[in-house]
């Protein structure tokens, strides 16, 4: 397949780029500088340019692009910028797809776990309703913007959750506090966080491509788990302590309402869609997962 990724050389688009190449499929990559090698095709999704070779033939189209969520301070114009890069991205692509004299067939344009909000402990299927909080409206827009795409297209929205990496990802800041013995779960550490790990989410988006299914699939592991399990078991894997709790105060005080919705909200995940299709894990278990991530000497 040719297939092209806008946002891949993120930490997700780089694996993903990285397991399509290496299962023999040709990928070009969307970069906003001048292009540097033949795979790569410049677009300013600000602006919704892009150049028009880049979808020419293409069979499908994956969509990683957005400003980092938990980087910044969440003023009002990076909330706006959050949103701006998600859709703006989104619109370019499904625009470009509609001057095509032959769109992709496929369109995999990412979303998140926090479309559902803070949840509690509800077990949340593809069919849950949106929660709210500003990261529930941008994923609901976000994926209404991925189904503006041609009619005909199948559009498949995956619901990401907190991806495990060896380094950089979600727990880029936590894991090298877990690795010195420092770290500690967060808040009450009762909320759910809906993990996966970063092979597997290369897994399922090579899956999501070659499947029929469509709309919103919920990209995380069988094995649901709160933070305190989360933090236990990644700090067990490292045989280190991990006693050192931040209260939910402190992370209020110091990060204001991203504390609330991207580390104290509870989305209990199941992912419902991809087991019926019959996906296979590579890490489906938490203790799987945090010996993988444990692993010293190994890229990703």
């Amino acid at each position: 397949m040719r297939i092209i990724v806008g946002g891949a050389s993120g930490l997700i688009g780089t694996a993903v780029s990285h397991s399509l190449r290496s299962a023999g499929h040709d990928v070009g990559a969307l970069v906003r500088r001048p292009p540097a090698a033949p795979s790569e095709f410049q677009w300013d999704p600000a602006s919704g340019s892009i150049d028009e070779l880049a979808l020419k033939g293409a069979d499908a189209v994956i969509n990683l692009s957005g400003a980092g969520i938990g980087d910044r301070p969440w003023t009002r114009s990076r909330i706006n910028e959050l949103r701006n890069s998600r859709l703006g991205a989104t619109r370019t692509l499904t625009a470009a797809m509609g001057r095509q004299d032959t769109p992709p067939a496929v369109f995999l344009s990412q979303s998140g776990s926090n479309y559902y909000g803070n949840a509690g402990l509800a077990v949340l299927r593809e069919n849950a309703p949106a929660g709210s909080g500003v990261l529930a409206r941008i994923c609901a827009d976000w994926e209404a913007a991925a189904h503006e795409a041609p009619a005909g297209v199948r559009v498949v929205t995956p619901r990401t959750g907190v991806v495990l990496s060896r380094s950089g990802g979600a727990l880029g800041r936590l894991m090298p506090l877990l690795r010195l013995g420092v770290g500690g779960p967060l808040g009450n550490g009762r909320q759910y966080w809906p993990w996966i790990t970063l092979p597997d989410v290369a897994g399922a988006f090579e899956f999501l491509l070659g499947s029929p299914l469509s709309g919103p699939v919920n990209l995380c592991a069988p094995e649901s788990a709160d933070v305190n399990s989360l933090i236990a078991q990644l700090a067990g894997a490292l045989h280190r302590p991990a006693v050192f709790r931040v209260p939910a105060p402190v992370l209020r005080l110091v990060m204001g309402k991203l504390a609330d919705e991207l580390l104290l909200g509870s989305q209990r995940m199941e992912p419902a869609v991809l087991s019926e299709a019959g996906f296979q894990w590579q890490h489906p278990s938490l203790a799987q997962a945090a010996a993988w991530v444990a692993e010293r000497g190994s890229k990703n």
